[in-house]
């Protein structure tokens, strides 16, 4: 190995060019994946990504499916829109059936648990509502116990390798997506919510889904 610094330079400078240039690639690319979402969840008008993913108290392993069509490799070998049963969370399936609430959490986060308590004390005064929640990876024992103990009554799917965090732009947790009946995001909050402040965007969804036709 030579020790003469001045045949080193151009070589490590080399390096340095590639590898600022393969970040940029990758940067780019996953700007043109994620051209619905932002830092800040999904944008308003766009809609929930179709996703299939298995639930945390359920038997089912295996990653989220995210195919938009048959045959996308590790995405999925058939439409996500079409995997579905009593162990699966479906978006498709929420969209077709109205407005909903999605919340993303990581486990070990205490503010994502408190805020999907307030999620859960809110289904009483909103009962038309569909609330759904993703655990972003962590441990699926632990968040089973973590279900269990806090007495969630809404579906809480699993996704281990965190592929929804990327597709749903979870930067902060907790995140809330409210969507209208199809599925079309009406708008996401990041960080905690208060009781009164979801209690007044949870109305605001209902009031905006019935002027779009949906009915209870």
């Amino acid at each position: 190995m030579s020790d003469q610094p001045t045949a080193r330079r151009p070589r490590y400078g080399w390096f340095v060019a590639l590898a600022v240039f393969a970040l940029i690639v990758y940067v780019s690319l996953n700007t043109l994946r994620s051209d619905h979402v932002s830092s800040r969840g999904p944008k308003p008008g766009s809609r929930v990504p179709p996703f299939a993913a298995p639930l945390v108290l359920s038997s089912l392993g295996g990653d989220v499916n995210v195919a938009r069509k048959a045959g996308e490799g590790e995405a999925g070998d058939r439409p996500a829109c079409s995997v579905r049963g009593p162990e699966i969370l479906n978006s498709c399936q929420l969209a077709e059936r109205g407005p909903f609430v999605l919340a993303v959490l990581a486990t070990r986060g205490t503010t994502c648990t408190r805020q999907l308590d307030v999620l859960e004390r809110a289904r009483a005064a909103h009962p038309d509502l569909q609330f759904a929640a993703v655990a972003i990876r962590g441990s699926r024992a632990e968040l089973r116990t973590l279900v269990r103990r806090h007495g969630w009554r809404f579906p809480v799917a699993y996704d281990h390798d965190g592929i929804l965090a990327n597709l749903l732009g979870v930067a902060v947790c907790p995140l809330l997506t409210y969507a209208l009946p199809g599925g079309v995001v009406r708008e996401s909050t990041v960080g905690e919510v208060d009781a009164g402040d979801l209690d007044g965007r949870l109305s605001a969804l209902e009031s905006a889904a019935r002027a779009k036709g949906w009915k209870p």
